[in-house]
């Protein structure tokens, strides 16, 4: 990302976690580290939906950052607090797109803006040089492929659909051959968000997830749970609920510019220990980005 465009993505996600980082503003504008400054930092970073147990860990560092290096001002606490919260959501494991032909799998429950970050994924690798194909594998929602066919004309890549109430399983297979014969690179597949049905859930993931390995067998295959931030510790629950049902590659936030409640990144990264690949702060298309630690951390804090 070049540097202009990097300073305003940058701009554009602490203005989305403003309602976030109202929190910690005024805390960190006091003079002095005391007992009190701990007390009401742990009240904000549970009041931002960080958890109890991360808010704990994490104040836990701080403390002992804090004696260690001897800070005095409550501006040194604030950078030594953005530093621990960017290694709690940093991880190491590459993620397949990056190193060349992949499949990723969208999975989240209806309403979390699975179809909007679908297409926004596919425009910003599509910018990037690569050639993305979308597969409109929720058969069962109404209009789910309208709306997705037309998130793909935004994004000028082809998309693989079929009726409505068709099985998922065939439409990838569909799609995994006009992705072979169009030459593509990059496959992402819709998939419908029936959470409450567990078991039909997981069969049909499962069933999905035979068909890219028996036809694209050299082909990694991420799978993406998408979460809305908005709904705080709903979100936790949901990442839970999908860990039970299929094996998570990672996660993507979306409307945190909607939420007070962005600490919640740190809490499903910090003690779920699934990674998170690409926050969204606005409706735009070019609103979903790449999850970047220090500048997510940064963004959190209002730390320049």
């Amino acid at each position: 990302m070049e540097k202009k465009e990097k300073k305003g993505w940058f701009s554009k996600l602490k203005e989305g976690l403003h309602k976030t980082n109202n929190w910690f503003s005024t805390l960190f504008n006091k003079e002095g580290i005391n007992d009190d400054f701990y007390e009401e930092l742990e009240e904000a970073m549970i009041l931002a939906d960080m958890g109890m147990e991360t808010s704990e860990r994490l104040l836990d560092a701080l403390r002992e950052k804090v004696k260690t290096n001897k800070l005095k001002e409550r501006e040194e606490a604030k950078r030594a607090l953005k530093d621990l919260i960017a290694d709690a959501v940093r991880v190491d494991t590459p993620f397949a797109p990056d190193k060349g032909a992949a499949v990723i799998l969208i999975v989240g429950v209806n309403g979390v803006g699975k179809t909007t970050t679908i297409g926004k994924i596919a425009n910003e690798y599509k910018e990037a040089g690569s050639r993305p194909m979308i597969a409109a594998a929720d058969t069962f929602r109404a209009a789910a492929a309208e709306q997705l066919g037309e998130w793909a004309a935004r994004a000028d890549v082809p998309m693989v659909r079929h009726q409505e109430g068709a099985d998922p399983a065939a439409v990838v297979f569909d799609a995994i051959a006009s992705y072979c014969a169009k030459g593509c690179d990059l496959l992402l597949v819709d998939t419908a968000g029936r959470l409450h049905n567990k078991k039909n859930l997981m069969n049909e993931l499962n069933k999905i997830r035979r068909v890219i390995a028996r036809e694209l067998p050299d082909t990694p295959c991420e799978v993406l749970l998408v979460l809305d931030a908005t709904t705080g510790q709903n979100a936790v629950a949901q990442a839970e609920a999908f860990l039970d049902v299929c094996e998570l590659t990672g996660v993507i936030l979306t409307k945190l510019d909607g939420t007070a409640k962005g600490g919640v990144t740190v809490q499903i990264s910090d003690t779920l220990h699934v990674p998170v690949r690409f926050i969204g702060v606005g409706e735009g298309i070019d609103d979903l980005r790449r999850f970047d630690p220090n500048d997510f951390a940064a963004a959190l804090l209002d730390v320049e």
